[in-house]
């Protein structure tokens, strides 16, 4: 695995669906883009659900990550009770890494339970 460092933006560079990305809020925290690919490459705003190391177990719509997936450092679990909008510019380059169809399928579930769309 190539070990993550920070980089200047590319310039037509935006975060793409399913990318872990650092958001730098107060501090830098990690966050999954959840909005389309399409509507991230046009808009000033992306749509995000916050990953957190703290484990909840009351929460069922907290999905659990395992570390090194999406290239986060340790167990993390998904906020999908959480979704948040940002500006693009808040968000690191580069992603920390990308998650795998069946995370993203778990966590997408997780989000329409969250939302009542299930």
């Amino acid at each position: 695995m190539t070990a993550w460092r920070r980089g200047t933006k590319p310039t037509r560079w935006y975060p793409r669906r399913g990318e872990v990305c650092l958001i730098n809020l107060d501090k830098e925290c990690p966050a999954l883009v959840i909005s389309s690919d399409s509507l991230n490459a046009h808009s000033l705003d992306v749509c995000v659900l916050p990953i957190s190391s703290a484990e909840h177990k009351a929460f069922s719509l907290r999905p659990k990550l395992k570390a090194a997936e999406g290239g986060l450092l340790r167990d993390s679990w998904v906020k999908c009770d959480q979704s948040a909008t940002v500006e693009k510019q808040l968000v690191v380059y580069p992603p920390l890494g990308s998650l795998a169809s069946a995370s993203m399928q778990r966590i997408e579930t997780a989000v329409k339970t969250a939302l009542d769309l299930a």
